[in-house]
């Protein structure tokens, strides 16, 4: 059956660009309603629902917009809590337009939401099972492909010219052992001369060595260095985890991934769903 949350939590936390703390309301939800995120600083009527149609930029992050032209950005360590959690309905004040970044991973929301009570609802959960092969291929040559499957697994495979990224590859099913253990604690990371750019534009006032793996040629600024082993690759699984949830459903299906990101993420999807014969809703 569907799942909510017995009662709300609160979470907090500095947003990466804006530098600014956001507070973060999850309210249990009624059934089929999903994940809706709500800008309380703004209204009742700023609602965004968590889903691919209305992601409006993948530069960086996923970031949901509406029809008033505002934004709720960075959802995609959320998402990825969520559907780990087994959470199918929740909705989501926020009192700014940035999730807090955290640590740089989904570690912080995932180990607080695993531990709230959750409501069993009146209705099945429903599952995204894919049908038939979509791929999306940007004209670099990154690639994504959705497959049909019987669990949720993904393969992916990233290249980086830093030997200290080098070539990692993932590949596996997408269990809640294997992502508390491995996948939410991987963190964000960049090289140093991005964090010097961005800042010089007056963007990532709230980065530091506490919420991303920062590189420096071929160092790593965070002391202790990396967190779990091919940290750079897992990231990129648990952003991919994160966007898929922005379909609306569970998912069964062999998501293959080469050197791609938030935005391939988000056209694999619309791929997916322009065609009914894609897949098809079924209950769990």
């Amino acid at each position: 059956m569907q799942k909510t949350l017995e009662h709300r939590v609160e979470i907090s936390g500095i947003g990466l660009h804006s530098g600014v703390e956001s507070k973060l309301v999850f309210s249990p939800a009624p059934a089929d309603s999903g994940v809706v995120f709500v800008r309380s600083d703004l209204g009742e009527k700023d609602v965004f629902p968590a889903l691919y149609k209305y992601v409006v930029d993948t530069r960086n992050c996923t970031c949901l917009g509406n029809e008033n032209r505002q934004i709720v950005s960075t959802i995609e360590h959320i998402m990825a809590a969520l559907y780990m959690v087994g959470i199918d309905n929740v909705r989501i004040e926020i009192n700014n337009a940035e999730v807090p970044i955290m640590d740089g991973s989904a570690k912080v929301f995932y180990d607080i939401l695993k531990d709230v009570p959750l409501r069993e609802q009146t209705v099945k959960r429903k599952c995204l099972k894919i049908k038939r092969e979509v791929e999306f291929v940007d004209d670099k040559g990154a690639r994504i492909k959705l497959k049909p499957a019987e669990e949720f697994r993904v393969k992916f495979v990233i290249d980086f010219p830093s030997k200290i990224v080098g070539h990692q590859e993932f590949d596996g099913i997408i269990t809640a052992d294997l992502f508390a253990k491995e996948i939410a604690p991987a963190r964000t990371f960049c090289e140093k001369y991005q964090v010097d750019y961005l800042r010089s534009i007056g963007l990532i006032k709230g980065g530091s060595l506490e919420n991303a793996v920062v590189l420096d040629g071929e160092n790593i600024l965070n002391e202790g260095g990396f967190r779990v082993e091919n940290e750079c690759v897992k990231h990129k699984v648990l952003d991919c985890i994160g966007d898929m949830f922005t379909s609306g459903y569970r998912i069964l299906a062999a998501v293959e991934a080469e050197k791609t990101g938030h935005f391939h993420n988000n056209e694999v999807l619309k791929k997916l769903f322009a065609d009914e014969h894609n897949y098809e809703i079924i209950e769990e």
